[in-house]
């Protein structure tokens, strides 16, 4: 078992309720604040589901480097943009967006954009080094797991030293958030914890 980072497919994300596997009024509140703001409702894209794949990875290793060096590094709205969110949608926010609706993991919803969420990837990528073309990026279930535990990182470190391979937790992290946000924009779909 453990806590996942999932993508939300369209048939979820307007599911009636979160017991019935859906996020319908998570969906509903972003839809009413985004009309609020003068913006239109947010549309998830076509389920990649039916392609036979869609955006998991584990959070398992320890975020402590990881909080360490984004405190370091990014001011507290960064932090909270980058990894306080509790939904990633693809749309450009210039803050997340707070929504009184619970879920297992916390007491309110807290809505982030993936173009800054991304933007503040790749900005902590560039500072640890991280080779993030040798780093999966197809979004495969599992994928930066199982390279970051794998044989892959021993080698890519060994050819590509730098900063990142000293902590692989932390740049586990970033990668993972990085990934996260890309995927969410190129296939239009939200990202949550399951």
């Amino acid at each position: 078992m453990g806590v996942y980072l999932v993508s939300i497919e369209a048939r979820e994300w307007f599911g009636e309720s979160e017991e019935a596997g859906g996020h319908g009024a998570v969906a509903s509140a972003l839809d009413d604040e985004l009309r609020r703001r003068g913006l239109p409702p947010y549309e998830p894209g076509p389920d990649s589901r039916d392609g036979g794949g869609w955006f998991e990875e584990k959070v398992s290793p320890s975020m402590k480097g990881f909080d360490a060096f984004c405190r370091a590094h990014l001011t507290g709205a960064e932090r909270e943009t980058l990894y306080g969110w509790t939904v990633l949608v693809p749309l450009s926010l210039e803050k997340p967006i707070p929504l009184p609706i619970g879920s297992a993991y916390t007491d309110e919803t807290l809505i982030a954009g993936a173009p800054q969420v991304l933007a503040l990837g790749e900005r902590l990528a560039a500072v640890l080094g991280l080779p993030l073309d040798a780093i999966p990026a197809t979004g495969a279930n599992l994928e930066l797991s199982l390279w970051f535990m794998e044989d892959q990182v021993p080698r890519t470190a060994a050819a590509r030293p730098g900063p990142w391979a000293e902590d692989l937790d932390t740049a586990f992290y970033v990668a993972v958030y990085l990934r996260a946000a890309q995927y969410a924009l190129r296939h239009g779909c939200p990202i949550t914890y399951s």
